[in-house]
């Protein structure tokens, strides 16, 4: 063999080489973060009396339970703001939207103090009751993990990406005690392609997080279910109908989460006092009904079983619990929206049992199919990765009727939360910072390049102290039809040429124009070049080339094409 012909080969190795000891090395490291992150988070449940469990041991002191409920979630949540306010360069919780925007137009993570910062508030959160959830943390801290990577000049093209959905797919699979699930996931939420560069190492993180949960340390089960199967055929419809019906809560939830933050600011001003407001909330209303703090993960073991709840209890926590979500999340508190999902979407389930098979007297196959098709109905809906959740059902029960019954209340719950909402929530708060993937990846990454990068530097201006003549002789060396008039503050004031004159521009940029919207609006355009002003004052920044437009968009739509299709 050759040497050149032995150094063709060798490449595609040494990449695989590559990507095979990240993925080990960024699975483990997010695994063991992930177990680390829960067992924090349960510590401080067992030590300030949110785990049921500690406030059962503690209820012979009942002034001690109840002045926990109340300064436990309160003082957690000033600690947070606090916290974010004077420690985070950000000054937010970060979750999956972040990840997902680094992965997806290839740029770090927000900076690393800023992400330590907020996996302590997540723990510090969660530990103190908030009504917010452990997976969107979790999530981050795999990425932060897999974001490592950057520093690290490797020559494997799109590494970090890679490495980061490497940890993402660990701590799902940690989480769950799901590989298949988390391997899923980190393609569908945060990847969105299925290229075989990216799918064989997050295969192994995600392989490598199961094996570290759940053969080293021997993770329990999320919840345990005996389901002998679904008993009568036209329970499939009931499914459908309750999927439907979920898309509906759903869709509330997620709106009332995006309102919640800017609510929540115009009636606290100073940032660092709106978590604590939102733990007082949390802790007045535990008072009541105690199974509002925290995860909840008891209370969602409990709606799988018959007559833990009564139909009024079902609805007053359903409410209850989307309530106070949406108002920890709007008011600072880190966490995420995955877990109290699983567990609102697991109680809506229980009472749509309770009202086909009490109040309709239609026989059913139990409360426990219900209660977890509704709970992966509601999540898929919030977080938008429908086959993730129909794989954690059927790698966390085994058993295929349930999976298909999920699936069924799946489907026809995307179906109405796509159409009326969007992909997920992650999705909605993205666009509301400009990068809208409602429309695919391609547009998502047109609109994020703004056309003032590309201005040509062989453009012509005419000011007034200029004469025709000597603008002529300036575009016949450069090959151009026409120039640019200023007027005496440098605003744009039309377009010259030698065979028109001067007349207004057909078309202008403004320099938050996104080569998307260019590729929109040249239809039809005949011309060099489109002016590019600023929005502000109308001071012209210089001109763009119809031909470098087209050039960057096939350019960049290649690079997508080419990351979608990467072989090893």
């Amino acid at each position: 063999m050759s040497a050149a012909s032995h150094s063709k080969h060798a490449r595609p190795v040494i990449r695989m080489m590559i990507l095979t000891v990240t993925a080990l090395g960024v699975g483990a490291a997010a695994s063991f973060a992930a177990i680390a992150f829960v067992e924090l988070v349960s510590m401080l449940n067992s030590a300030l009396l949110v785990a049921p469990r500690a406030r059962v041991q503690w209820e012979r002191l009942p002034e001690l339970v109840i002045a926990a409920t109340l300064l436990v979630p309160t003082l957690g949540g000033l600690a947070v703001g606090l916290i974010h306010r004077h420690l985070s360069p950000e000054r937010r919780p970060l979750g999956p939207p972040d990840v997902i925007r680094a992965v997806q137009f290839h740029r770090p993570l927000p900076d690393a103090r800023s992400g330590l910062v907020s996996t302590l508030t997540a723990i510090l959160s969660l530990g103190t009751g908030a009504s917010v959830g452990q997976y969107g943390p979790m999530v981050y801290l795999g990425a932060l993990m897999g974001g490592a990577v950057r520093r690290l000049r490797m020559g494997v093209p799109n590494l970090a990406g890679i490495a980061i959905s490497c940890g993402v797919a660990a701590a799902i699979s940690t989480a769950f005690n799901a590989p298949i699930a988390g391997l899923v996931f980190a393609h569908e939420v945060v990847l969105r392609h299925y290229a075989t560069q990216a799918f064989a190492p997050v295969t192994v993180a995600s392989a490598t997080g199961y094996v570290i949960a759940n053969v080293v340390f021997e993770r329990p089960a999320l919840f345990l279910v005996e389901f002998a199967g679904v008993a009568h055929g036209y329970e499939f419809a009931l499914f459908a109908v309750m999927g439907l019906l979920v898309a509906l809560a759903a869709i509330g939830f997620m709106r009332l989460v995006l309102a919640c933050g800017p609510w929540v600011a115009g009636l606290i001003a100073h940032p660092a006092l709106r978590p604590g407001a939102a733990g007082l909330a949390v802790g007045l209303t535990a008072l009541a009904l105690p199974d509002v703090l925290g995860i909840g993960t008891e209370t969602l073991r409990f709606a799988t079983i018959e007559g833990a709840f009564g139909r009024g209890e079902l609805i007053v926590l359903i409410l209850a619990k989307i309530a106070l979500t949406a108002l920890c999340v709007g008011a600072g508190f880190s966490g995420g929206v995955f877990s109290p999902a699983l567990l609102i979407g697991s109680l809506i389930g229980a009472l749509f049992w309770t009202l086909a098979s009490g109040i309709g007297g239609i026989a059913t196959s139990g409360v426990a199919v219900y209660a977890i098709g509704a709970m992966m109905a509601f999540a898929s809906a919030v977080i938008g990765a429908p086959l993730t959740c129909i794989l954690i059902v059927f790698e966390l029960t085994r058993n295929y009727d349930i999976t298909i019954a999920a699936m069924v209340a799946v489907v026809f719950s995307n179906l109405v939360s796509h159409r009326l909402f969007g992909r997920s929530l992650f999705d909605v708060q993205l666009a509301r910072r400009g990068m809208d993937f409602s429309q695919g990846r391609d547009r998502a990454h047109l609109a994020a390049l703004p056309v003032r990068d590309l201005l040509s530097d062989a453009a012509v201006v005419m000011t007034p102290d200029d004469s025709p003549a000597e603008i002529d002789a300036k575009l016949a060396a450069r090959g151009w039809r026409q120039a640019f008039t200023l007027d005496a503050e440098g605003r744009l004031a039309g377009v010259y040429s030698p065979s028109e004159g001067q007349k207004p521009a057909s078309l202008i940029f403004d320099d938050d124009t996104s080569l998307a919207d260019a590729m929109e609006r040249m239809r039809g355009f005949v011309g060099d070049a489109v002016p590019v002003v600023a929005r502000d004052g109308g001071r012209y920044l210089g001109a763009v080339s119809e031909a470098d437009i087209v050039t960057a968009w096939l350019d960049h739509v290649a690079r997508i094409r080419e990351e979608e299709n990467a072989a090893l």
